[in-house]
């Protein structure tokens, strides 16, 4: 443990933690666009720079740990100024300006320019003038409105270990690619989504939400039904319509990943083709029914079956695409009510 003093406040810390890091664990605001605790340090953006007394440049948060007697300032004048002048480049390389960062999810980007009064660029210069990437049928990518901070590839080499996008060309030319520039699609990509969670700004946008208006989004938290995992996440609610799923950081089980079927499910709770009622074949034709009329059919069946064969002769398969809780009751039904062991998972097959 060291000595420091931040904003005024003397305080002791580990040494071994950044400034970012105590900073944040003592509810003082410094902002980021390239940090991210889930992956390797960046420093990129420099966003997080604070002033350190007697050090003539200001230091990264994000990267600079404490040492003893270190006087710091998170909202000095300078330290305002340098946020404002990298806030301002950025905003002015931004097509159509801020307003085309517009997304639901994290949208850090817009909330740091409107906080600290950057909403228009000061700087003219050459435009980025790239093609706008929308082949695949998950999400599109627009690398006119990339800022570069990295995450997008991090998350694909550190999380998803699958390292199909990376930096291209040098300097102004710099962009977030494919290996020979080529379009996002299932030959390169897992279509995860992953990246797009992580993109503070409107490069990366899932398809499902492009359109959608975040300011009329109602966030409900649930727990992903297609598995036993337990992921967390926010369904993404529009007049009453599940619009789209984004995943939430402090999530325990997930920590913010999900799959495909847990982050694009949501389009198919309202697909013409869903049974939205009990079907039971009658004369070779199936007819619809009501649920009393469906378990009551089931029920009578199996006491069938059990009464005159016994209750081994019934045996019952769960799914690994349950939840724990429905695959509990599913093996308690078969042991317990039908009196019968046999009783598997496929997750064995």
């Amino acid at each position: 443990m060291v000595s420091i003093t931040f904003n005024g406040n003397k305080m002791e810390v580990s040494e071994d933690k950044t400034l970012l890091e105590i900073a944040r664990e003592n509810g003082i605001d410094i902002p980021t666009l390239c940090y991210n605790k889930k992956l390797k340090l960046f420093s990129g953006c420099r966003m997080c720079v604070v002033e350190v007394t007697g050090r003539k440049n200001l230091a990264a948060a994000c990267s600079t740990k404490p040492l003893a007697g270190m006087v710091v300032q998170t909202d000095s004048e300078k330290v305002i100024k340098a946020r404002k002048d990298i806030l301002d480049l950025l905003v002015s390389n931004h097509p159509e300006g801020l307003e085309s960062s517009t997304k639901v999810g994290d949208d850090r980007f817009r909330e740091y320019a409107v906080k600290y009064g950057v909403t228009q660029g000061s700087y003219k210069g050459a435009v980025r003038n790239y093609e706008i990437d929308d082949a695949n049928p998950a999400y599109l990518r627009d690398p006119n409105k990339c800022i570069l901070c990295g995450q997008c590839i991090s998350t694909c080499d550190q999380i998803q270990i699958t390292h199909t996008i990376d930096f291209l060309g040098k300097g102004f030319d710099t962009k977030v690619a494919t290996a020979f520039d080529l379009p996002i699609s299932t030959d390169n990509c897992r279509l995860c989504g992953q990246c797009v969670s992580e993109c503070p700004t409107g490069a990366l946008i899932h398809k499902q939400l492009q359109f959608v208006d975040p300011a009329k989004v109602t966030k409900v938290r649930t727990t992903c039904p297609f598995c036993g995992t337990g992921c967390n996440f926010d369904l993404n609610v529009v007049d009453g319509k599940v619009v789209g799923v984004t995943p939430i950081d402090e999530a325990t089980v997930n920590n913010s990943s999900l799959c495909v079927k847990g982050r694009y499910h949501s389009d198919m709770l309202y697909n013409k083709d869903r049974l939205t009622t009990p079907l039971i074949k009658k004369d070779g034709q199936f007819v619809e029914a009501t649920y009393d009329e469906a378990f009551n059919f089931i029920a009578e069946k199996f006491k069938e079956v059990i009464d005159k064969h016994g209750a081994d002769s019934v045996t019952g398969l769960s799914s690994a695409r349950c939840t724990n809780e429905d695959n509990y009751v599913f093996q308690k039904l078969f042991r317990a009510g039908f009196g019968t062991n046999n009783i598997d998972h496929c997750a064995r097959t």
